[in-house]
């Protein structure tokens, strides 16, 4: 009896958080231990409900650890004030930048931010690892950092995969990247942008009723069956809800079940019932055997018990790493305890965020943290808490990991034995089908905009066909006819300016996809390519047949055919145009001045206000660089190339000038005079002026019309391949 009580006397010297470390680190070893003895019957009802390929004899196959170590990254900041380094006085040093005082006290040049600061961990398959920390802690650099989203000259330190360097084409294969702000088409359905994002990224060998079960079976994962046939939806269309669009996004990107998903702030601008359920989500996705990293800003007390790892950052540098279940006895040993009923994470920020307006920062914080690391590793290592490789490589444990039916991309053919990973999973051709049908679908939901383009064309033909009805062929008509071909080349390359906010608005979608090889560059490229031509030849055919017979242009049905043509090669050529300048200027005001300006340049130097005999030769470079040149010279060949055709006869040559004013008798003997001057007679009926001849005084004698035609449609062509470039060069989607 009295044993018994002194036993109940020492019990209670033990504190809490000492019985409670022991709790977890039972619990985690059973934790591994569950894992290794599950490893052949990993695959539970929900990864089986999403058409993971199986097989009776499964290879071995070992959890995947996603290790980082000394992860470093700063960024150069240029100060805004103060003398430039050549004016200090020699002996006056700079102070470099630090953690606690970032640009430390040199504000007189450019300095040194350090946005990660010896960063090292683990991430493991089955958990959520949260990123945590105020804004500007770092939360999205290291994930970025661990996306591979950094340049590699910047980037210092390690991220391996089981313990192999990651590469950068192989990280993009089997991970996938939801950036915080939710990319969507905005008139497709939840359904089909899931669909479309199935025809992407599961092979082309894999039947189409099987990628429609698996659609059917995410949509249920993601808990949106009853927004399955709603809308995205925009600013002008209602759509879904945030938190089913955010599910709709997630979606998107694990339809091929990536071995590792990257978030930045998924649960950013939603209610809290809306976080939880994405939240859930990524447990749910987790629990198939998927490496889950994400950031979050304040999580509330519900999501805290949805995480594995928590992983608290301040300007850079770690506060704190490991589970939920540990930040109670974390803080208690620190000295700051955290209250009852107090959410932990909340705590840890308000702490943070007081620490980081002290003079010394969270240096105290963060030096805790390194020694209670040390010590709790020890621990782990004395049970055993050791991660085996069994000899297996990286591509052996990623193609066992296929077999069981993660990365459903990777899965060529049904021998589970030579499962591969493939960069891309479907032929280019596969590619431009499925981009085409989305865009057709999207803009065939939008027909405001098809109308809008369809009615300027109309109501533009209308006008020019009233204002030019029926022209002669007297030397007033030559000259307005040069006068309406001029203008209707340059309204059909200033129409093409609407081409301008298309990729601008689609160009974050395009970079989300591309660069975690949903599809290829140059599939983009080409489909972009074959919607825009379809749309413009109905535009050009319809401008062209409310005009050519109203205005009186000459060629009969030869003619009207090649009119046709070279409108719809100007169409074709501006939109080219305004599509690369798309490509490379981030924002749609600024795009605007520099197109039209540059088109207005291209009309000047066409030759319709001067001559290209007459244009200077510092400038006449500028000529043949003109788009609008070539088919304003095209369309007067077209026009004027009839040597038979006369345009000036005997007196007509007066027209124009004040002579045209006096008596029709005076002007006879005018004639008569300068019959007798060049001496052959002309009568009334004498034809003056041909149709070469006003090709000649044009200065359009350099190229026949379907040279002029080639070389528009060649321009379309030129600034396609140029905007493929400018995405291959300007989507890279990294820091420096």
């Amino acid at each position: 009896m009295s044993a018994r009580i002194r036993i109940a006397e020492c019990m209670p010297k033990i504190s809490n958080s000492y019985w409670r470390s022991i709790v977890h680190k039972l619990g985690e070893l059973l934790k591994y231990v569950t894992v290794y003895m599950d490893n052949g019957n990993r695959n539970d009802k929900s990864a089986h409900d999403l058409e993971m390929n199986q097989t009776n004899e499964l290879p071995q196959s070992l959890p995947f650890v996603l290790s980082f170590t000394n992860l470093t990254y700063s960024v150069e900041v240029r100060s805004k004030f103060g003398l430039p380094a050549i004016f200090r006085h020699p002996n006056s040093a700079a102070v470099p930048a630090t953690v606690a005082d970032p640009v430390g006290r040199d504000h007189l040049s450019s300095m040194n931010k350090v946005l990660l600061n010896d960063i090292s961990g683990e991430a493991r398959e089955g958990e959520i690892l949260a990123v945590l920390g105020a804004s500007g802690a770092g939360k999205s650099t290291l994930i970025d950092a661990l996306a591979n989203r950094i340049a590699k000259g910047s980037l210092k330190g390690n991220v391996t995969l089981n313990g192999e360097q990651l590469e950068s084409k192989l990280l993009k294969v089997i991970s996938a990247y939801v950036m915080q702000d939710d990319l969507l088409f905005p008139m497709l359905t939840v359904e089909e942008t899931l669909m479309f994002a199935a025809e992407f990224r599961l092979p082309q060998t894999l039947s189409k009723s099987k990628k429609k079960q698996r659609v059917q079976a995410l949509i249920d994962h993601l808990g949106l069956r009853s927004a399955a046939n709603t809308i995205i939806g925009d600013e002008g269309h209602r759509g879904v809800s945030g938190g089913e669009r955010r599910r709709v996004s997630i979606g998107t990107d694990i339809i091929h079940d990536p071995i590792i998903l990257f978030l930045d702030e998924p649960t950013s601008g939603l209610d809290s019932t809306s976080a939880y359920m994405v939240v859930k989500v990524l447990q749910r996705i987790a629990q198939t055997g998927s490496i889950v990293i994400m950031s979050v800003h304040q999580p509330s007390y519900r999501l805290l018990g949805l995480f594995d790892r928590l992983w608290f950052l301040s300007r850079g540098q770690t506060v704190y790493s490991g589970s939920p279940s540990n930040l109670l006895s974390f803080f208690e040993d620190f000295g700051r305890p955290i209250p009852d009923k107090e959410n932990g994470t909340e705590f840890a920020l308000d702490l943070i965020r007081e620490l980081e307006g002290s003079p010394e920062g969270t240096k105290s914080l963060v030096d805790f943290n390194k020694s209670w690391q040390i010590k709790r590793r020890s621990r782990h290592n004395a049970i055993g808490y050791e991660t085996p490789t069994h000899g297996l490589s990286l591509k052996e444990v990623i193609s066992a990991s296929i077999s069981r039916g993660k990365l459903v991309s990777g899965v060529t053919n049904n021998d589970s034995s030579s499962s591969k990973v493939h960069r891309f999973a479907n032929p280019i051709w596969m590619e431009m089908i499925v981009l085409s049908k989305r865009s057709f679908i999207n803009s065939w939901r939008m027909p405001e905009l098809f109308g809008t383009r369809l009615g300027a064309v109309m109501v533009t033909g209308f006008i020019l066909a009233t204002m030019f009805w029926k022209l002669d062929d007297s030397p007033r008509g030559v000259r307005e006819r040069i006068g309406f071909f001029a203008f209707t080349i340059s309204t059909t390359f200033f129409s093409c300016a609407d081409a301008l906010p298309v990729f601008i608005q689609e160009r974050f979608i395009f970079m989300r996809e591309t660069a975690y090889n949903g599809y290829r560059r140059s599939s983009y490229v080409l489909s972009h390519s074959l919607v825009a031509i379809p749309s413009y030849v109905f535009l050009s055919f319809t401008f062209a047949i409310i005009t050519f017979s109203a205005v009186g242009l000459d060629g009969g049905a030869s003619g009207f055919f090649f009119y046709f043509t070279i409108i719809w090669a100007s169409f074709w050529a501006g939109n080219s145009f305004v599509t690369f300048l798309s490509a490379v200027v981030p924002h749609v005001m600024i795009g605007y001045v520099i197109v039209l300006a540059l088109l207005a340049q291209f009309l000047l130097f066409s030759g319709f206000f001067i001559s290209r005999d007459r244009i200077p030769d510092y400038w006449i470079w500028f000529h043949y660089l003109s788009l609008v040149k070539y088919p304003y010279q095209a369309v007067l060949h077209n026009e004027f190339e009839d040597p038979t055709k006369c345009f000036v006869r005997g007196t007509q040559i007066f027209d124009g000038s004040p002579l045209a004013d006096f008596d029709y008798s005076l002007i006879l003997k005018l004639l008569d005079n300068v019959s007798e001057t060049l001496g052959f007679n002309i009568t009334v009926k004498t034809c003056v002026t041909t149709g070469a001849d006003i090709l000649r005084q044009q200065g359009v004698t350099d190229f026949g019309k379907w040279g002029c035609l080639f070389i528009t449609v060649a321009w379309g062509f030129l600034f396609r391949i140029l905007f493929y470039f400018s995405l291959l060069i300007g989507s890279k989607n990294k820091r420096s």
